[in-house]
């Protein structure tokens, strides 16, 4: 029995977009858009360098090379293995030291718990059968005291205007089937979801993107892309 959170078509999906991961005008534009203002997001709430980090559905590696950049010792994961392969290509070029393994959340849990100061799932929770297995498994993967940044999409009608029906098929900035409404993700889901696995709230902030200018920003409303943050409270033990 196949006990592994995730669905193949969804990694098989994101192999087939491996070869252009780092075109900044390619199909993975809006991430290249988006990673800056994430990053800052991070940066804000937990200090990056000298910190150990795990980036959670990597992909080809954008988050995981800026969390290095900014000092931090990183290990990044996925199930795709075509665009891991990309990923590890990619260091090449940037000179960075990113530990990239082909695992799940759940199986890196049970062998690395408590390891990690910072850990980060960037749009990966809409795309896994079971979404609270992720983030219980990546409050056992922190250190007490270690936060959780999360990024996803809201499930609301103005989110499936915006990620789907425009960007998916009137601009076209990703391929069509790229999300599915049903998994979009309601704040008051992943509150729960937080609170269940030990872990607190601290913040949700929305994301804004402009695709005909490429810029992105922090913004009050959490109608469409929005992050999290979550601390494991230091008087929790693994």
């Amino acid at each position: 029995m196949n006990t592994v959170n995730v669905n193949p078509g969804e990694t098989a999906k994101f192999d087939r977009l491996a070869s252009r991961w780092w075109d900044p005008d390619g199909e993975s534009r809006p991430l290249h858009d988006l990673n800056p203002v994430r990053l800052r997001y991070i940066a804000g709430r937990a200090p990056l360098k000298g910190s150990r980090a795990l980036d959670v559905g990597c992909g080809g590696g954008l988050l995981s090379e800026a969390l290095a950049r900014s000092g931090a010792e990183v290990t990044a994961i996925d199930l795709a293995p075509v665009v891991l392969d990309v990923a590890r290509l990619h260091l090449h070029e940037s000179g960075l030291a990113v530990d990239y393994r082909e695992t799940s959340v759940e199986a890196l849990a049970a062998v690395m718990p408590a390891q990690f100061d910072i850990v980060t799932c960037m749009e990966m929770l809409e795309h896994v059968p079971d979404p609270a297995s992720v983030i219980r498994a990546c409050a056992t993967l922190l250190k007490p005291g270690g936060k959780l940044f999360l990024s996803t999409l809201n499930r609301t009608p103005l989110a499936f205007g915006v990620a789907i029906l425009g960007a998916e098929h009137v601009l076209r900035l990703l391929p069509r089937g790229t999300h599915h409404y049903a998994q979009f993700l309601k704040p008051s889901e992943i509150a729960t979801d937080l609170r269940a696995a030990g872990l607190v709230l601290d913040d949700l902030s929305g994301i804004a993107y402009n695709p005909l200018t490429r810029k992105a920003w922090l913004t009050g409303s959490v109608a469409v892309n929005y992050l999290a943050c979550a601390t494991k409270p230091m008087a929790l033990t693994s």
